[in-house]
């Protein structure tokens, strides 16, 4: 089916081909990650359009003796299909098959595992001054996007770069996307090199003229070489990474194999000084769906490849379309809310609130640190901001919820999306530290809902707090139940099943599968009581103690790390009451968890619903029969 990746089975073989059937490989790879991606999900537009920067890449450089370190990673689909991956791409993203995202313990070919954005330049520093140190000969080469030279840590190691006398070749992959539409000064910037192409021209054209000039043909070329910046700044408008001590090379058409293998060339004999390869290329390139729609197909499920149609359906609302509505909602009452993102409006359910609100939504770029502290300048001035982020890229910047956030006690309210496990994008994605890493701030309220429903309230009643409050909520479909949804109280959880058996203490999505477990429980002749916590932080200390107080043996539920979650802290409570409770924490036992669907992973950390029965019955037979 795809006659020329038949004949590619690693990096080397791609040498044996020329220009023309570079192209025909070129449209294989591109049919193959459509095909692959529509049935098992992943990153689809990204991919489709670093297909010849990839094959360039790989006939320029010799991998893995040379490195190429990929940003974020979720571009390197193409990378894995030519380094000794092809078959196995099939299994992408699936429990037991291939990452979708670069994994050095996966291949050799991955020199650096990625999932967060903005790093690769630091980690090719550090990899370039160890190959210095050591005397050793290769290149090190950093891809990285538009989007992701924006984020903090990316301009730390580009200020960084000129001073350490190193080579490394840094790739910009210019296609004017992150996941949704850059912004930003740098956008802007990037944007006038793109139509900056009469300086280049002209550079070289002078540098012809005066070097055809006898004798004084160089002098010549050297003095008006002197005045170069005052016509750079004139045409182009600043030349930033020149300043910063680049070799700049580009824009350049990063869909021109042929034109792409000359500048790598040239930028291989750059020994002493860091270069950057300015590449144009565009997203969703030879699908013209994802062409159209890039935003729409930077991670999809399972689709239908004819027309683009979403092969996974859905009965109701996500958490995230709950949570935008909501704020939208609430929006059109208090002229104070105001909404953050980090690069993901759409990801996080904001569209409907920038729609109304366009003077009142704030997209930083992938900058997770300063959108906390431009939150706080908000909270400030007055205003309610609501920070709508991924639990996982909440904690890049961590210090900035303490220092800038809870240590002033600045109302803050972080909507905390993708909390718990999130299944295909795997470790690097999971959402199971944020209970851990927010409950020990001081300030802080947590909250945790159990539904849509309750976090519609949570929402609500967040706002009329003073203080910073996180709320968290898993991906996916929003749980709806048919009992009355109680109003929220300041720390006050909810029983909602009575039993004399034990009890189970669930916060958020694990209320659900709680009731599920109580259930099949039930069968069994076993009546426990079920509590939704609702609040992680404060705890519901009268609650807790007449659990105590009943003697029965407590299970808590978590979508969360074991250390320092949600069962730790009411392990801690009982502790500073010298209560002798015995007390059974479910939770992530492991925190490196792989890629697969949700269920697979929960079964394998034995957070399932069966494996959770099987323990809770066993427990409470032994207690029983009196053996302990």
């Amino acid at each position: 089916m795809y006659k020329f990746l038949e004949k590619i089975n690693n990096p080397e073989d791609l040498k044996n081909l020329n220009h023309d059937e570079l192209d025909y490989l070129s449209q294989d790879i591109r049919d193959y990650i459509i095909e692959v991606v529509s049935k098992n999900g992943g990153h689809l537009a990204s991919n489709l359009g670093v297909v010849e920067l990839t094959l360039a890449l790989h006939r320029v450089f010799n991998s893995p003796k040379d490195k190429i370190i990929w940003d974020v990673g979720h571009q390197s689909y193409v990378h894995k299909i030519i380094t000794d991956r092809k078959e196995s791409f099939k299994t992408l993203r699936t429990l037991g098959g291939i990452s979708g995202f670069p994994k050095a313990s996966e291949s050799p070919h991955d020199v650096f595992d990625t999932g967060h954005s903005s790093t690769s330049i630091s980690a090719a520093l550090g990899m370039a001054k160890a190959r210095d140190l050591k005397g050793e000969d290769y290149s090190i080469v950093a891809v990285i996007g538009d989007g992701s030279l924006g984020g903090g840590l990316a301009l730390e190691a580009l200020n960084n770069a000129a001073n350490l006398n190193t080579n490394i070749i840094l790739i910009l992959n210019d296609n004017e996307m992150s996941i949704s539409k850059n912004v930003g000064g740098l956008s802007t910037y990037l944007g006038r090199l793109r139509t900056g192409k009469i300086y280049f021209k002209f550079k070289r054209e002078m540098e012809f003229i005066f070097n055809k000039i006898p004798v004084v043909g160089k002098s010549l070329y050297k003095a008006a070489y002197k005045c170069r910046d005052w016509f750079k700044y004139l045409v182009v408008k600043g030349i930033m990474f020149e300043e910063l001590g680049f070799k700049y090379l580009g824009p350049i058409d990063g869909h021109n194999i042929k034109t792409m293998e000359r500048i790598l060339s040239n930028a291989k004999s750059y020994k002493k000084h860091p270069v950057l390869i300015h590449v144009v290329t565009k997203k969703g390139n030879g699908y013209r769906i994802a062409e159209d729609k890039p935003e729409k197909y930077h991670s999809v499920g399972p689709f239908l490849v004819e027309t683009g149609e979403s092969l996974t359906k859905s009965n109701g609302r996500s958490y995230s379309s709950v949570f935008g509505d909501k704020i939208a909602e609430l929006a059109k009452k208090d002229e104070k809310i105001v909404a953050i993102t980090a690069a993901m409006p759409e990801g996080t359910g904001l569209n409907k609130f920038a729609e109304e609100f366009k003077d009142r939504v704030f997209d930083v770029g992938i900058a997770e640190q300063h959108a906390v502290t431009f939150s706080a300048g908000l909270a400030k001035g007055g205003f309610k901001p609501i920070f709508a982020v991924y639990s996982t890229f909440l904690q890049r910047a961590y210090d900035q919820v303490l220092h800038d956030i809870c240590l002033q006690n600045l109302s803050v309210i972080f909507a905390i999306d993708r909390a718990g496990l999130v299944g295909q994008d795997g470790e690097t994605h999971q959402g199971i530290f944020d209970i851990s890493y927010l409950r020990s701030l001081p300030n802080i309220t947590l909250m945790s809902p159990k539904s849509g429903k309750e976090l519609e309230n949570m929402l609500e009643y967040a706002l009329k707090l003073e203080g910073p409050v996180a709320i968290r909520y898993p991906r996916g479909e929003a749980a709806e139940y048919s009992f009355e949804e109680k109003p929220v109280n300041y720390g006050k959880g909810e029983i909602l099943l009575n039993g004399d058996d034990g009890i189970i203490i669930a916060e958020g999505t694990m209320v659900k599968r709680a009731i599920q477990v109580c259930e099949a429980l039930n069968k069994q002749n076993i009546n426990m009581t079920l509590v939704n916590i609702r609040f992680i932080k404060p705890l519901d200390e009268h609650l807790l103690d007449e659990m105590a107080s009943k003697a029965i043996p407590i299970y808590t539920l978590e979508d969360n790390i074991f250390e320092g979650g949600f069962g730790s802290s009411i392990l801690e409570y009982y502790s500073s009451k010298e209560k002798d409770v015995a007390l059974k924490i479910f939770a992530h036992k492991n925190g490196i968890i792989t890629h697969g669907e949700t269920s697979e992973l929960m079964k394998l950390e034995k957070l399932d619903n069966d494996s959770i029965c099987e323990a809770i019955i066993s427990d409470i037979r032994v207690r029983k029969n009196g053996e302990r």
